[in-house]
């Protein structure tokens, strides 16, 4: 690895301008692509190509598959060939292309990037090839162990939990934090462990006339369920008993109802705080970022990307608390043609950590760990592939280590293979791996597995929103009601 770590939004050398038009003009070519793609998909060709394999990936990170694909085609030595394939952006109309193809017997599909969180409705509605036991062994022996939870499910046909998709990257959250600020107003840089921690925190910050936001993912959407069952599991709940995923455990005993009474406190805590963000029941993790960026906060919860965003940006003067430090960086940060190898930015990077630092996950009890959500892809085999043995052997080499290395470095994406971490160079251009090493490997708070996941996650964040705007303790029951809606198939058709 001789190249520094980047964001999803775009190379650590772009300038804030050019880094946008370049954003634009890469999502608006991914539209466009999927634009175009959406007759063909209402079609689904039956025919195939010996030896010709397709691998279908979202618009974030799809141009890393595609130069992996290539990669695996050029060192495959005239065995396959791999075509990628771009899916839309949004993880709902990814979700529904592939069914359209999956439901219409495309053979031509054979290799698919699935969200974490499809695992459970793919394999129950037989779309997705298990994972030979041999491959399996080895992706159990070699990835952390969260990443390879969210790959694992029981069909009502299998005997027990099973492999169905190859870990291809990951992702957890962690507590984004400003030293300095904290230093100033509470004479301490040592980060909250809790969120009651850092609601407290935050208020002494206020008083003493600093910023007051803490900055979270709560729209209705995706990221208010991600917040939603990393608290709710930090404080030692689960939606569904992991056991049967027929089962609502939001408030069947009472240990489970304070745990669920516990989290929604906090979201309630946090929307309502004196001098909370004015706009968080409309916050993702792009408004977040840019109010930490912007010195509206203290203290943000979101994705690793935000460290090269901050990075970036701070370089080029965008970033006001970050600017005297990364000063004397600005030329080598901004070097399109020449950027920072790993070595390069280690001193940086500590520069950096002065001003804007990061910790683990913050829990929601001083005794029970915090439990951060697991996102990223897994790399299955489609059903439909006539090449199933081929595809597993492709799949391999785009989820290997060269092929996460890459990905992490180019993309920003958390690699899920445990050795990466403890490559030297990666650990200077990625100094959050071991706290984000370690959420993973303690299994993180996986959103619950069930082939209901989409009506589940949709009925309780449309019930949550707009957040905090409720009583916690009659919010526990509706969601509760909600959940068991889900399961029995009523009132939602994702």
């Amino acid at each position: 690895m001789s190249k520094g770590y980047s964001s999803p939004l775009g190379n650590p050398g772009e300038s804030p301008g050019r880094r946008r038009r370049r954003l634009v003009t890469r999502l608006s070519a991914a539209a466009a692509a999927a634009a175009v793609a959406a007759p063909i998909l209402a079609g689904c060709s039956s025919g195939y190509e010996a030896g010709v394999l397709n691998v279908y990936a979202a618009a974030d990170g799809y141009d890393f598959v595609k130069q992996m694909a290539q990669t695996c085609t050029d060192e495959s030595g005239g065995k396959y060939r791999i075509n990628a394939n771009v899916l839309p952006k949004s993880a709902d109309d990814q979700r529904l292309q592939l069914a359209r193809r999956l439901a219409g017997n495309d053979q031509t599909m054979d290799l698919m990037a699935m969200d974490v969180v499809w695992t459970a409705e793919f394999a129950n509605a037989g779309w997705v090839v298990p994972v030979p036991d041999d491959l399996a062994a080895e992706v159990e022996e070699t990835n952390l162990r969260g990443p390879v939870e969210t790959a694992m499910w029981k069909t009502p046909d299998d005997a027990e939990k099973r492999l169905y998709a190859l870990p291809m990257w990951t992702n957890t959250q962690l507590l984004w934090y400003r030293p300095d600020l904290m230093k100033e107003t509470l004479g301490s840089v040592k980060p909250p462990k809790t969120w009651d921690e850092m609601l407290s925190d935050t208020q002494a910050i206020k008083d003493a006339g600093g910023p007051s936001w803490i900055m979270v993912q709560a729209k209705q959407y995706e990221g208010l369920m991600v917040w939603f069952n990393s608290l709710l599991t930090s404080a030692g709940g689960t939606v569904l008993d992991p056991n049967d995923a027929s089962k609502v455990t939001l408030n069947d005993t009472p240990e489970h109802r304070a745990a669920t009474l516990k989290a929604l406190e906090v979201m309630k805590a946090v929307a309502t705080a004196p001098g909370h963000d004015p706009s968080i029941t409309q916050s993702d993790e792009g408004t977040a970022r840019l109010g930490m960026e912007t010195g509206k906060a203290a203290f943000e919860v979101n994705w690793p990307f935000v460290w090269a965003s901050a990075r970036t940006n701070g370089a080029t003067g965008d970033v006001a608390f970050l600017k005297d430090v990364l000063a004397p960086f600005a030329d080598k940060l901004t070097d399109e043609e020449n950027p920072p190898t790993d070595a390069q930015l280690a001193p940086i990077n500590k520069k950096m950590q002065t001003r804007f630092n990061f910790a683990p996950y913050p829990g929601v009890f001083t005794d029970k760990p915090a439990r951060s959500a697991i996102g990223g892809l897994n790399l299955a085999v489609a059903s439909t592939s006539k090449q199933p043995d081929l595809a597993f052997e492709a799949g391999q080499c785009l989820t290997s280590k060269e092929a996460q290395t890459m990905y992490a470095v180019s993309g920003g994406t958390p690699p899920t293979i445990a050795a990466i971490y403890d490559d030297k160079d990666f650990k200077l251009a990625y100094p959050m791996g071991q706290d984000i090493r370690k959420a993973l490997d303690d299994a993180g708070a996986t959103r619950p597995a069930s082939p209901q996941y989409q009506a589940i996650s949709t009925l309780i964040t449309a019930t949550l929103a707009p957040v905090g705007g409720w009583d916690p303790e009659t919010m526990v029951d509706k969601l509760a009601e909600q959940v068991q809606r889900a399961i029995d198939g009523e009132g939602i058709i994702p």
